[in-house]
């Protein structure tokens, strides 16, 4: 219990430290990327100012991982250059002993960081674009065009050049029905369709309705109100509403993947994004780990070492982790294992350099 608590005390210190330089560089570099814009734009101080504090728990989250893995390999390497862990070693405790209320504490911190993502960054971060977006007049539309989406399990078809948000109207839209079995019923045209809330379908204007016909292919025929009725896909379908997975929380997030699920939209790059909400705060426990296997490597310069060896770990995680999330995103593995495949990599490294450590 007292090794616990000597690990904490010099462990804590230093976590805290580096975070505070972490989030203040993030916080920084943030500025200064957008400052010309904000000249431009005349932005008042007071809400630049405004958008540093809502990009704090973003900064916070993105520092965490960085602080903890400079903190652990820093408190690790100095044990070993004042050579105190001789005396634990020597007394039958193994390192990974000593250092197992570390990887506890980095399992809590993982668990933390997830409903702090989920619960506080998603939306500060949100906040904290719409006001960008606003001090630097950036403008969004929910207008969309050349439009197609898949409807009743694929069974109804949508072809629109153009969807106006602001009247809820589709141009040019083309409408393939077709049965359970999958055979053609009919195909509808419409110079313009408009959502009646009323009835809860489009109601179409200047349309023309083509049916199938034993003497040929397509027959036309005056559109009958019966297909009309089956036109109930709501406007926010059509709307240019593609999100970030990364910027929404859990919860949209599924929302937004069975969007594009339905519609017959791809989502295999938003569904590996969605695992990697669950997986990434585990890389919390993966750098302590990592931190004990590369501790004890060199005895001189342990600051620059353990940052050195802190920047290079997780520079190296996260390009294997730009690997396989493209990876799942083009279909070479799925999101599932493009999500939580570092992860396993990792740890298992991590397993092996424990193995191998200097005691």
């Amino acid at each position: 219990m007292k090794l616990a608590v000597y690990i904490c005390r010099r462990f804590i210190p230093v976590f805290l430290g580096a975070l505070v330089f972490f989030v203040f560089a993030l916080e920084l570099v943030d500025l200064l990327m957008n400052l010309w814009k904000y000249i431009v734009n005349q932005a008042p101080v007071f809400s630049v100012a405004h958008v540093l504090m809502l990009y704090a728990p973003k900064s916070l989250s993105y520092a965490v991982p960085l602080a903890v893995l400079f903190a652990a390999s820093y408190t690790l390497s100095g044990f070993y250059a004042n050579n105190e862990l001789i005396a634990v070693f020597a007394s039958g405790i193994s390192l990974f002993r000593f250092t197992l209320p570390l990887l506890l504490l980095s399992l809590l911190l993982s668990f933390g960081e997830f409903f702090f993502e989920d619960t506080v960054v998603v939306p500060t971060y949100a906040k904290k674009q719409e006001l960008q977006k606003t001090l630097l007049k950036q403008t969004s539309t929910k207008n969309n065009d050349r439009i197609v989406v898949l409807s009743e399990g694929g069974a109804c078809v949508y072809k629109a050049e153009f969807y106006e948000d602001s009247t809820q109207r589709l141009y040019s839209l083309y409408v393939v029905l077709r049965s359970p079995e999958k055979k053609l019923e009919a195909i509808i045209f419409a110079e313009s369709a408009l959502w009646d809330h009323l009835s809860g379908h489009w109601v179409l204007s200047n349309s023309m309705l083509y049916v199938p016909s034993d003497t040929e292919l397509l027959r036309a025929v005056e559109t009958d109100k019966k297909y009309e009725e089956r036109l109930v896909e709501p406007p926010e379908t059509f709307r240019n509403n593609t999100i970030s997975v990364e910027e929404v929380n859990t919860s949209q997030a599924r929302e937004y993947i069975h969007h594009l699920m339905r519609t017959g939209l791809p989502y295999a790059e938003a569904l590996s994004l969605y695992y990697k909400k669950y997986s990434f705060p585990f890389v919390l426990f993966i750098v302590v780990f990592l931190s004990i296997g590369l501790s004890g490597k060199t005895r001189k310069n342990v600051l620059l070492m353990s940052f050195a060896l802190s920047i290079g770990a997780a520079v190296l995680f996260y390009v294997t982790q730009m690997v396989t999330m493209l990876f799942a995103k083009f279909g070479y593995i799925s999101p599932f294992a493009g999500a939580w495949t570092p992860v396993i990599l990792f740890v298992i490294i991590s397993i092996i350099l424990l193995r191998f450590a200097r005691t």
